[in-house]
């Protein structure tokens, strides 16, 4: 977003503007819906489509359509009605795996509302903690959080701008239609068969949000991502079989942990560089009566917090002490890791997340299977509330809205979103049986499936090692390392459709400066993001609807 925009924008001053009793009766219907879609859609396909752009527009229509509003009681507003959606995403990506493995396993009520409230309070504690830093001081990008900022600026100005944005965003909208809802593109990949051969998943995929993420974080975060794929795949699948070094099985397990490994070791090392030093200034907060966590609320409360939850999973969760406070610390460090990974890439693997924490749970401790499951879940929760509304804070410091209104919204829609996914996990458990865990014709919930193959540990811990020192030594010296092992762990074809977008803006920089410069290349990229994001919560709503009506 170019200055000139940025200081265009009105702002308006007050709390009371900004979080209203309509917005928040607004965001917490909105939270209710997108959360039963989102629990719906993650264990149906296995992915969940950003809310954020889909929420700031539902937001900007309702609140214009109940009379005068501004553009930061809408942003508070999609804040609360965008939280809940990745709450339902971190159960979902975990817990079903308990029911993988042991279709008999009997999980309370309680011990469910436990874990998924204290990973919903711990995300908001962190939120307010870590969004100062992450925000403002290191100055991400947060793509999705730019692109819903642009929009509402674009869209409550009007004008020719306003005519680009919606037009980039309609095409979007008609093609990602006729990809997911009529399948005309086949799923919408175009594979690479050779790359194929090697157990890679080589490919270009046709998507216009990730084409738009790669545009807005630009050429750099971008070729480390694309740099890291080659590594993972022409490197290690392709290149170690093709030299008869290791066989595919080894060559995927070693890739996977080499990509955990990084990641890992980025969140050593913003622990070690960016946390530690300033650790008086993040969470002194919670020990002082003057200053506020982060610039959002006074935290003093945060600590006492901790230890009744820690007390809390013990006892209710039946996860003993040592792992209640390994989970609890683990937190901290994967809300660190999440932050800056959404922050850098637009990409959020929170059930990743929640694996490297459950595997350090059960080195420490004699946690039980079940148990581990309820580890990686709260880890999973608070990281998906945290990555999803770091976006939200970012259109919020873009916007100049107030962070304590977008906290409480945070808080409003985390705490609905926790209580209806425990409903909504529950009635699938109920209507369908366990065993439609882990079926591909019913709910095959990859990511979950994923987290009961890794309660056993790390598949190749070589490789996981040196994955981990790699990092903490290059992002101590400013390496991005994180979207590095971002693109040794993902498919190719999701890292090659991003690098597609940020060869693009680096086309544009060295081609057509003051077309980038005036913003009209941020405004297209907004609308191509936004159009294949609102299409995906639709259609991610119609589905749940859908599965429904069959129970």
């Amino acid at each position: 977003m170019s200055e000139e925009q940025q200081k265009s924008v009105k702002y308006a001053g007050s709390f009371r503007e900004q979080f209203t009793v309509r917005g928040m009766v607004i965001g917490a219907i909105g939270a209710i819906i997108l959360t039963m879609s989102s629990m719906f859609v993650a264990l149906k396909l296995g992915a969940l489509p950003w809310p954020i752009m889909f929420v700031a527009l539902v937001s900007m229509f309702a609140l214009k359509a109940m009379g005068s509003t501004n553009i930061n009681e809408i942003n508070v507003t999609h804040t609360a009605m965008s939280a809940g959606a990745m709450v339902a995403g971190g159960l979902a990506f975990t817990l079903p795996g308990i029911w993988m493995l042991n279709p008999d396993a009997a999980v309370s009520s309680v011990s469910l509302l436990v874990i998924t409230l204290g990973g919903v309070i711990l995300g908001l504690i962190f939120t307010a903690l870590i969004r100062k830093y992450f925000v403002v001081t290191k100055e991400l990008p947060y793509p999705m959080g730019q692109a819903a900022a642009e929009t509402l600026i674009v869209g409550d100005e009007g004008g020719k701008k306003a005519g680009t944005l919606f037009s980039s965003l309609g095409i979007a909208a008609v093609f990602t239609v006729l990809r997911d809802w009529f399948g005309m593109f086949s799923g919408g990949v175009v594979w690479f068969q050779r790359m194929m051969g090697y157990g890679s998943l080589g490919g270009v995929w046709l998507s216009p949000m990730l084409f738009a993420v790669g545009f807005i974080i630009g050429p750099v975060f971008i070729g480390v991502w694309f740099l890291g794929a080659i590594i993972g795949d022409f490197g290690i699948l392709i290149g170690g079989q093709a030299a008869g070094i290791w066989d595919a099985t080894t060559a995927a397990n070693i890739k996977a942990s080499l990509g955990i490994g990084l990641m890992v070791g980025t969140g050593i090392g913003i622990i070690v560089k960016g946390i530690l030093p300033k650790a008086k200034e993040i969470f002194g907060p919670m020990f002082s009566k003057d200053n506020l966590g982060g610039g959002v609320i006074s935290l003093r409360w945060a600590p006492i917090v901790m230890v009744i939850l820690a007390f809390l999973f013990t006892i209710l969760a039946d996860m003993g002490i040592v792992a209640s406070i390994i989970t609890i610390i683990g937190v901290w460090v994967a809300t660190s890791m999440s932050a800056q990974c959404v922050g850098q890439s637009g990409i959020n693997p929170m059930e990743i997340f929640g694996i490297i924490v459950l595997i350090a749970a059960k080195a420490a401790s004699s946690i039980g299977q079940t148990e581990a499951f309820f580890v990686a879940a709260i880890v999973a929760v608070a990281c998906g509330l945290v990555g999803d509304v770091l976006n939200d804070f970012k259109a919020g410091h873009v916007l100049k809205s107030d962070p304590k209104a977008q906290w409480f919204g945070e808080c409003i829609g985390g705490i609905i979103g926790g209580f209806v996914s425990v409903i909504v996990l529950f009635v699938i458990l109920k209507a369908y049986g366990p065993e439609a865990f882990g079926n591909p014709d019913m709910f095959p919930a990859p990511q979950a499936g994923a987290v009961a193959a890794m309660v056993g540990g790390i598949s190749h811990m070589p490789a996981f090692l040196i994955g981990l020192v790699v990092a903490v030594v290059l992002y101590i010296v400013n390496f991005p390392v994180m979207t590095l092992g971002l693109g040794v762990y993902l498919p190719f074809y999701l890292s090659a459709t991003a690098f597609i977008g940020g060869a693009l803006r680096f086309i544009v920089m060295k081609a057509a400066p003051e077309y980038e410069g005036r913003g009209t290349g941020q405004i297209i990229a907004a609308g191509l993001l936004g159009g294949e994001a609102v299409v995906g919560v639709i259609i991610a709503l119609i589905q749940a609807v859908q599965i429904m009506q069959t129970m």
